[in-house]
This record gives C-alpha cells, sequence and structure tokens, in this order.
C-alpha cells in the first residue's frame, strides 16, 4: 500500500529534553493507524508536527507523497482533518451554530456540515448547546469539524479519552467504519487494547522513540507467550532446576520456544511428573507492549 505519511528521522527537541527521537512513520493508505504509547511518549508532540503545527528540529516529513514545508502546509491542509487534544468547540452555542462557524471558516456547503454531522450520528442533535452534550457527544462533534471538509487523512489524538466503555465503541466503531470509506485514519491513545479492535496498523512509541511498527501478527512475532504446564506435582518440577513460576495447578514458564517446550516436556516425562496439560497463554497487546519494552513501567 502506497504511505499517506512518511517521516525520517523526525526529531523534536525542548531546550534539554528531547520529545520525539528520530521518527521514521510510515502511514499506509485507506487504514486505521494505531499510535500507540503511554502518556509523554511524544505522540501528540509528533501529531502536531505531522500538521504543521509545531516545527521539528530537525528530519522529513512527507504528506500524500509531498514534502510538508511552510508554502506546501496550505496547499495540503484542506485534505486533512484533525482534533489534537481537547474537542473543540463552544459551550454556549449549538452543535450546529459550532459547524457553521467551520463551515464559514473553511467556506463549506451547507451539505458538507449536514454530511458530517450525520456521519457521527449528531442530526438530532444539532440543537442542543455542546454545553448539555455528553463527553462522547463532544468527541463525535470535534470529529464532524474534522470530518467537514471531506478530508482523505483524519488525525485524532486520544479521542477516547474519558470516555465511558459504550462510547469508547461507539467511537471504534465510526473510525472503522471511515477506513471503511477509503478515509486514512490515524488514531493515537495510551490505551492499548482498545486500538487492538480497531487498527490495522500499529506504531508503538516509547520515550519519544519507535520500538515497533507493523501489523498485529508482526508485533506477536516479537514475543514468546507464556507456557503454562499443568501438573498435581509442581514442587516435582520445580526440582529438577527448570525455572518456573508455581502457580495454581501447575507451573508457568517465560521465554520458550518450540524446541525448548520440547525438552521441558520431556524431562518431566522421564522423571515420573504427571503432566495434565501444557499450552500457551493467550497474550493481550499490553502483554507483548511489556515484553517488547522490557517491563520498563505501565501504561
Amino acid at each position: 500500500m502506497s504511505a499517506v505519511i512518511t517521516t525520517r528521522g523526525l526529531t523534536k527537541t525542548f531546550k534539554s529534553h528531547t520529545a520525539v527521537d528520530s521518527l521514521d512513520l510510515r502511514v499506509p493508505q485507506g487504514v486505521v493507524y494505531g499510535f500507540l504509547g503511554p502518556n509523554g511518549s511524544g505522540k501528540s508532540t509528533t501529531m502536531k508536527m505531522l500538521l504543521g503545527l509545531t516545527r521539528p528540529t530537525r528530519g522529513e516529513i512527507e504528506v500524500f507523497g509531498e514534502p510538508l514545508t511552510p508554502q506546501s502546509r496550505t496547499r495540503l491542509l484542506p485534505s486533512i482533518g484533525s482534533m489534537i487534544e481537547a474537542p473543540p468547540g463552544y459551550g454556549h452555542l449549538t452543535g450546529a451554530e459550532n459547524m457553521r462557524i467551520v463551515a464559514d471558516m473553511l467556506d463549506l456547503s451547507s451539505h458538507q456540515v449536514d454530511r458530517a454531522l450525520a456521519t457521527v450520528r449528531l442530526t438530532e442533535h444539532k440543537d442542543k448547546l455542546v454545553r448539555n452534550y455528553s463527553l462522547g457527544m463532544k468527541q463525535r462533534l470535534g470529529i464532524a469539524m474534522a470530518l467537514a471538509r471531506d478530508p482523505s487523512l483524519l488525525i485524532l489524538d486520544e479521542p477516547t479519552n474519558g470516555l465511558d466503555p459504550a462510547g469508547i465503541e461507539e467511537i471504534r466503531t465510526l473510525l472503522v467504519q471511515l477506513a471503511g470509506q477509503g478515509i486514512t485514519v490515524m488514531v493515537s491513545s495510551h490505551l492499548l487494547d482498545e486500538i487492538d479492535k480497531m487498527a490495522d496498523v500499529l506504531g508503538i512509541l516509547s520515550a519519544g522513540r519507535m520500538i515497533f511498527q507493523g501489523t498485529r501478527d508482526d508485533l506477536f512475532q516479537h514475543s514468546i507467550p507464556d507456557l503454562l504446564i499443568e501438573t498435581p506435582d509442581p514442587a516435582a518440577a520445580l526440582a529438577l532446576g527448570i525455572t518456573a513460576t508455581p502457580v495454581t495447578g501447575g507451573i508457568r514458564i517465560s521465554g520458550t520456544d518450540k524446541d525448548q517446550t520440547a525438552e521441558i516436556v520431556r524431562r518431566l516425562a522421564v522423571a515420573g511428573v504427571p503432566i495434565h496439560e501444557v499450552r500457551r497463554i493467550q497474550q493481550s497487546l499490553e502483554d507483548v507492549f511489556m515484553d517488547l519494552t522490557g517491563r520498563g513501567g505501565l501504561l
């Protein structure tokens, strides 16, 4: 797939702190790209640089195959919708009035506004004051503002932040639908398992550096799931010198490939240790992330 966003060596330094460090980013066309990492990892700074809101210290950015410069930014931005940090909107105005302000600023038609409101399912609430919106409705209004110009690329920073499970699912369903319509969606979050349910491609930041970029299957190849051996005599298994953790009903072993697993099972069988079951423990995206980063801190 062709890339909608490409960066090379993208770096942003604030005085003595490097927020983004030599980032090589590739966002393919027509996917949901999950941009992951703990708070403070550099996600928001990266997105601001992609939109031309913050100037890189060094490095290159290409959007739609064209270098992003102060001169090209004006030409490229009409094809990009964004919501960075808090959702926009004036609380004392209705949703429709807020959308009209956006339409006047961007010279959009009423049809574009109506279609954006319908896409995020706010048509029936458009005449309510925004201060009376739920947080999920405010997030959807922000996405409607980003969609009104019919963008080819949507950049959203933490669009599910603060939402309850129902609101998160609603935003997730919307973003997947937008990608299905051909819009490239780049969405940041510190909620790994949530992004796992919507993203086609993942990029994981840690301390400003890209530690992984690729598909979910690619990511899971970087980590070996723990092995669970169910036995009624875990003490006998541990007495053989096998490095394992006793758990209810057996032992748990980390970092064993297929050959090592076969050897462990052989040793247990030769020693007469009863084995009821041998299986891998299913991993979540967060489990793999922790393994990949050496368990260097929780998200």
